[in-house]
């Protein structure tokens, strides 16, 4: 069982690298794969870059030349959900893209039934498991994200909200969630919440994503356990 950690930035994927042991990198389209072991769960972890189309050639280079059986996606997101505050963390039950027409998906490969791409049931069990476990002080919910190419700011939330009523949007999970779809590879994502619509804007991603990432890293890695378990 091999599991692959897509992270968006390098400070997302920060707080993994000192926890991989027996750590071997390999370099593959311009990225860097950090192999090893997190508790004894055989891993592959790198951060993408961020935006759709880096994150889709990451996922698909961690199923075709790394051949992990799961992919998880650990970061941050801005918060949607107006109950959402920074550091709250979401566990995506099924994601969606906010800029792609839904007919795309649907009338095209890879002709799905709907616009959401659902998370694997068995992560979101072994999830809940494992928040249960590591009891975080900050929240943690299950539901819907979604995802695009823009940064959100006040500019276009409302319209996302009213159209998806997602908890978190960013910039990536769909697009892993779509290559996970058609290669059949379970997927789930972990996103901690960096920006609301109170306290939006770059400066506030910035200043918070540290902390966000180390916060999805403690329960992404309490999952590795849960999965190393049970799976």
């Amino acid at each position: 069982m091999r599991i692959g950690i897509i992270c968006a930035g390098d400070e997302e994927l920060a707080p993994f690298l000192p926890l991989i042991n027996n750590c071997k990198i390999t370099e593959k389209a311009m990225l860097k794969f950090y192999a090893g072991q997190i508790e004894g769960a055989e891993v592959v972890a790198l951060f993408s870059g961020v935006c759709k189309v880096n994150a889709t050639i990451a996922a698909q280079l961690l199923i075709d030349v790394f051949c992990v059986d799961i992919i998880i996606n650990s970061g941050t997101a801005g918060g949607i959900e107006p109950d959402l505050e920074i550091f709250d963390t979401v566990i995506s039950t099924e994601v969606c893209y906010h800029d792609v027409a839904p007919d795309i998906l649907t009338e095209f490969h890879p002709w799905m039934k709907s616009v959401f791409f659902t998370a694997d049931p068995r992560l979101i069990n072994l999830s809940k498991a494992a928040v249960d476990k590591l009891m975080p002080s900050e929240k943690v919910v299950w539901g819907r994200m979604v995802s695009g190419e823009p940064f959100i700011t006040d500019d276009g939330r409302q319209k996302i909200c009213n159209k998806f009523a997602p908890l978190t949007v960013d910039m990536e999970t769909a697009g892993i969630a779509h290559v996970c779809y058609v290669n059949g590879i379970p997927f789930i994502a972990i996103r901690c919440v960096t920006d609301t619509a109170e306290h939006s804007g770059i400066g506030n991603f910035d200043e918070n994503c540290a902390e966000a990432s180390a916060i999805a890293k403690d329960i992404t890695v309490a999952l590795l356990r849960e999965i190393r378990k049970s799976w």
